[in-house]
């Protein structure tokens, strides 16, 4: 089976110095992830060697504090970001886009801003790009466009998105990560795969380091592969069939076999199975309650002393 059609790797993330399974130092989460990201990298790094700029597409859609699960943890793309600078002449962007909320403000309050301070590199809010390329790619017997800002043609597109369900259901994944780039459709799973077909990424990083799955859960591992094969873990793991997620069920080849192989230091520790197990058939709260990760998010806005009202109780609406 080749590389890029079944085959995923997943590390176990050292948790040693965990406390109530999260880690309030940035550069101490940072730390954490270091051989476990080199552990799932090493196959797939000289695919990024000749990149004059590589894209790094992290799940910013709403500014949910990291322990919950809900948005990728700066600290791995941070992690990420110090590893692809060892490559020669890349020059590294991290691009992301919020529901609702100003994706550079969203960025901040996740820590973003702080974490890429430390390397030559920068977050770019996809609303912001006035630039942008129109594409239609086929996706089964229909024509989808997708709307893309033109820098990213022109990239390298690594997407690392985190475990968990999304609010329609089906899981956020990298596909949809991807999806949220371009324009709106009303054709979300058919936007999905366009997305996936138009940016072509190199590699999905899925963070399962704080997975949410009904609850916050520290799985502490992070898997890598193409975006369908790890979108077809990470639906796996939410218990969730293929075939009831639509865009994944079209993207993968007929037929193809998943093959998640552990890696790197605490292989043979990881039980990759009790996560599945932790979160399988864990979806988002009902419409009109209150989300467990609301309160979680307040503390960090109050700390930061930005807003009298966090952007959670502002009316906003969630999307995918």
């Amino acid at each position: 089976m080749s590389e890029s059609h079944g085959r995923v790797r997943v590390a176990a993330v050292d948790a040693g110095d965990r406390t109530g399974s999260w880690i309030p130092d940035v550069d101490a989460r940072m730390a954490t992830f270091e051989s476990s990201l080199s552990a799932v990298l090493e196959p797939s790094i000289g695919s990024l060697e000749d990149a004059e700029r590589i894209a790094v597409v992290p799940d910013v859609h709403y500014p949910f504090h990291p322990s919950t699960g809900m948005v990728t943890d700066p600290a791995l793309v941070g992690a990420l970001v110090a590893r692809l600078e060892r490559l020669e002449d890349a020059e590294i962007d991290v691009v992301g886009a919020s529901d609702g909320i100003d994706a550079e403000r969203t960025a901040a309050y996740l820590g973003y801003a702080d974490v890429l301070e430390r390397f030559d590199a920068r977050f770019l809010g996809v609303d912001d790009e006035t630039s942008r390329t129109r594409i239609v790619r086929a996706v089964g017997n229909r024509a989808v466009p997708f709307e893309v800002p033109s820098r990213l043609l022109e990239s390298a597109v690594v997407v690392v998105p985190t475990l968990r369900p999304s609010e329609s259901g089906v899981i956020a994944g990298g596909m949809r990560t991807l999806a949220a780039l371009g324009n709106e459709t009303d054709d979300s799973d058919g936007r999905a795969v366009a997305a996936t077909k138009v940016l072509e990424p190199a590699l999905s990083i899925l963070d399962a380091t704080t997975a949410y799955g009904g609850t916050p859960h520290a799985a502490n591992a992070i898997f890598a592969g193409s975006v369908a094969s790890t979108d077809a873990v990470a639906a796996s793991l939410l218990g969730r069939s293929i075939d009831d997620e639509p865009a994944l069920s079209h993207a993968l080849e007929d037929g193809v076999t998943i093959d998640v192989e552990r890696v790197g230091p605490g292989a043979g520790d990881l039980d990759v199975d009790s996560i599945g197990d932790r979160l399988s058939g864990g979806e988002l709260p009902a419409t009109g309650e209150m989300h467990p990760a609301v309160t979680a998010a307040y503390r960090l806005y109050a700390a930061a002393g930005r807003d009298a009202v966090p952007p959670q109780l502002e009316g906003v609406e969630r999307g995918d």
